[in-house]
């Protein structure tokens, strides 16, 4: 008699800690933007890299549908994503970002809201949760996300929806 199957689960999320620290070092110092879009394709690759190949295929075949514009099949593939790898920030982040595209700003700050609980500095996702606040109407709460996502990345361009505080003078 064969013992039963045990049930795949997610293997832990590790990333070499040390070259996203670096990453996020020389993000913050970038001269100019082209440097800043360079590093920020490093990071991609950290975060993109999903625990095991049943994850990233997910992740993948989500981001491709995303980019068919089939939100229906992508959020499939993220719902499958964050019920298999829980604490893999990046299934919630890209969920995310169908649900702001689809306008759904509620489940996309629940997203959001999770995925930087497990990666408090995400960049993306913190871009990512201020848009979705402006999204909401929550402008003040949104700028204050946005100039925490712009410490950690000044030539994100989200920049540009920044609103100085009125009386500061240059």
């Amino acid at each position: 008699m064969s013992a039963p199957v045990a049930a795949q689960t997610c293997p832990p999320v590790e990333h070499d800690e040390t070259r996203l620290a670096e990453l996020m070092a020389a993000i913050r110092i970038a001269p100019n933007e082209m440097t800043a879009r360079e590093i920020s394709q490093d990071l991609w690759e950290i975060w993109a890299n999903a625990p095991d190949a049943r994850a990233q295929a997910l992740l993948d075949r989500g981001m491709q549908k995303r980019a068919e514009y089939n939100f229906e099949a992508a959020n499939e593939a993220f719902n499958e994503l964050v019920a298999y790898c829980p604490d893999y920030a990046e299934g919630y982040n890209q969920r995310a970002f169908v649900q702001f595209l689809r306008q759904d700003f509620a489940g996309a700050l629940e997203d959001l809201e999770q995925a930087l609980e497990l990666s408090p500095d995400h960049i993306a996702a913190k871009a990512g949760l201020a848009l979705t606040l402006m999204g909401l109407g929550r402008t003040e709460v949104a700028q204050s996300i946005l100039r925490d996502a712009l410490e950690l990345n000044p030539w994100l361009p989200e920049r540009s929806l920044l609103i100085e505080p009125m009386g500061e003078e240059l």
